[in-house]
């Protein structure tokens, strides 16, 4: 295109891509769970990280700096909370991988709770984004743990979400609404 003066615009040839749209999951999560807040339908937090603080640099009282420190003892999943009276619990990760999600992501005392959350009939899953295909799964503990104890792979194949998980469409309000999905299932967790 050719403007006066003789500046000329370049045309943009990418295809335009609506992929990450700049929020990760975590942050997509956490505008859901402060949603479900707002509307009174669910009290789901994010898990703080244990950490022990061992030296901090005082500036100024207002610009303390936090210059050593350690995790005190391993966390468990990222979010928990009440839905209907039941207990919720989850784990959210996001994976580069197109072809699988590998199992180091989730660590066996991770995978232990996961494992008495369920016992204890809480509802327990894992959320899942594929970055790669944009797309997030809701896949269920009880499906986790059969998959863990059954295999001997070192990841789940993208094509096990695709079969046993649950797609998780991106919306406005909330930004996943996985609990949509709770909602179908929930009589069978």
């Amino acid at each position: 295109m050719n403007y006066p003066n003789g500046i000329k615009k370049q045309e943009n040839t990418s295809p335009i891509t609506y992929r990450n749209r700049g929020m990760s999951l975590e942050s997509d999560i956490n505008e859901s769970n402060e949603y479900y807040r707002e509307i009174d339908k669910a009290y789901i937090y994010k898990k703080p990280t244990p950490v022990k603080i061992v030296k901090v640099n005082y500036p100024s009282r207002d610009k303390a700096v936090i210059t050593e420190a350690y995790y005190t003892i391993p966390s468990t999943t990222d979010y928990n909370g009440l839905y209907k009276g039941k207990y919720i619990d989850f784990e959210a990760k996001e994976t580069k991988n197109k072809t699988a999600f590998p199992l180091a992501n989730i660590h066996s005392h991770q995978i232990k709770h996961i494992k008495n959350i369920y016992n204890h009939q809480g509802i327990v899953f894992l959320i899942v984004r594929f970055i790669h295909y944009n797309e997030t799964y809701l896949l269920l503990g009880k499906d986790f743990l059969e998959f863990i104890e059954k295999e001997s792979r070192k990841s789940i194949p993208y094509s096990f979400f695709q079969q046993k998980g649950y797609l998780i469409k991106d919306g406005y309000r909330p930004r996943i609404d996985y609990l949509k999905i709770v909602d179908t299932i929930i009589g069978g967790i």
